[in-house]
């Protein structure tokens, strides 16, 4: 198969949570564990960091990876899901995994995936592993899926294990409270393994430190720590919670010698040392024409907050949603004044702009539908002025086609 045929096949015959939603997942571990065995266990030949959290493990995860590369170290890159190109998920040194190894690696195991049907996800965390120990990194920082105790990258038992932040996000599958969600979560804490929290929550403190005691694995709170500002290439005052958690993250690593230097060179540079896309990324400056993956309530306080922050005349907000989420909670969240666009994202679950209009009406929140993101983002373009602000959100989906 040729590489477009190949991605076409693991797409339409494997289930992907992304596109399909819940019916997709596959709450067990059995598949990963035989995947990987038949694999010849390609996680035990890698050191690795393991991430977790509801908003901030992919920046957290770039930042890692940073900083790592800037210590002079082969670092393995696995995060989800991707904007433009599925090899983003997997890199080496910010490179991309070769098309080849992507169609091999489908080709040679094409009979045993579809004869044990495995999702997506775990097709894609076998391949990614079996590429990073075949390609010896000296560390693999590791993104989870989603949730953490069951998700197919639980796997690893790695260096240190980093959870970045809770939050109300896929509730009908973790739970509908920050406690329940932070135990499955908490999963992805092993025996004897540090773990780095960068946001104390009082409704999870508690929880993330009881089982690391119970593991006997030491946990450092973030906020605790004296961490200053480094500061970072990636925009958005929200990526200062991120920082924290990585550096504290960093000093709890055993066995690499990171300085002071690296981690200041390692966090000014992540963009151009991992690829890093759509994090309050600017993409034209008159109008200020920024995009942001942000895609669940707590993710887009952060986001609303940054934009308050900016000097603008009128704020054109194009927006497009995916049928799973709080759309009426986080609507709430922006200034009614502005001007809307409803768009929706080109994937089965994307939310139809009708719906989102109604939605949105009943909040006292009155914009236009545009059938896709592209035409949003045109008649916003047309409708702005030099000095407007342009913001592109809602969904990961939404972003992807902008970037």
């Amino acid at each position: 198969m040729t590489y477009k045929e190949t991605l076409d096949w693991m797409f339409s015959q494997l289930p992907m949570y992304q596109q399909k939603g819940i019916a997709a997942l596959n709450a067990k571990m059995d598949n990963i564990i035989h995947f990987s065995d038949f694999l010849r266990n390609p996680e035990k030949r890698f050191k690795s960091i393991h991430v977790a959290g509801t908003n901030g493990k992919g920046s957290s995860s770039h930042m890692l990876a940073s900083i790592l590369q800037e210590a002079g170290y082969k670092v393995g890159l696995y995060t989800s899901p991707h904007l433009k190109d599925f090899r983003e998920r997997i890199k080496i040194n910010g490179q991309v995994v070769s098309k080849k190894f992507v169609k091999d690696f489908v080709r040679d195991h094409k009979a045993y995936m579809e004869g044990h049907e495995l999702s997506f996800f775990e097709m894609t965390v076998g391949m990614a592993f079996t590429y990073f120990a075949n390609e010896k990194v000296d560390v693999a920082i590791i993104e989870v899926g989603l949730g953490g105790r069951l998700d197919s990258t639980n796997i690893i038992v790695p260096e240190v294990s980093l959870i970045t932040n809770i939050g109300l996000d896929h509730t009908y599958i973790l739970g509908d409270t920050l406690e329940k969600i932070a135990l499955e979560k908490a999963g992805i804490i092993k025996r004897g393994v540090p773990v780095v929290i960068s946001e104390k929550q009082p409704e999870t403190e508690a929880i993330f430190s009881l089982i690391a005691h119970q593991l006997g694995s030491g946990i450092a709170f973030a906020d605790d720590m004296d961490i200053p500002d480094y500061g970072t290439d990636l925009l958005g005052d929200y990526q200062k919670r991120n920082m924290r958690g990585v550096v504290g993250t960093i000093r709890s690593l055993k066995g690499f010698e990171v300085s002071e230097k690296n981690i200041v060179e390692g966090l000014k540079n992540i963009v151009k040392n991992t690829g890093l896309m759509g994090r309050w990324q600017i993409l034209r400056e008159k109008p200020l024409v920024v995009c942001d993956t942000a895609h669940n309530k707590e993710g887009l306080q952060w986001v609303v907050r940054q934009i308050s922050r900016q000097k603008y005349n009128k704020l054109h907000l194009v927006l497009g949603f995916v049928n799973d989420k709080d759309v009426k909670g986080v609507l709430s969240l922006f200034p009614k004044e502005a001007t809307f666009y409803f768009v929706k994202p080109n994937m089965p679950r994307g939310m139809g702009v009708e719906q989102l209009k109604e939605i949105a009406g009943e909040q006292g929140i009155f914009g236009n539908t545009y059938g896709t993101v592209k035409k949003g983002v045109k008649a916003a373009k047309l409708n702005a002025k030099p000095d407007d602000l342009i913001f592109i959100g809602g969904s990961t989906f939404v972003v992807a086609e902008v970037v």
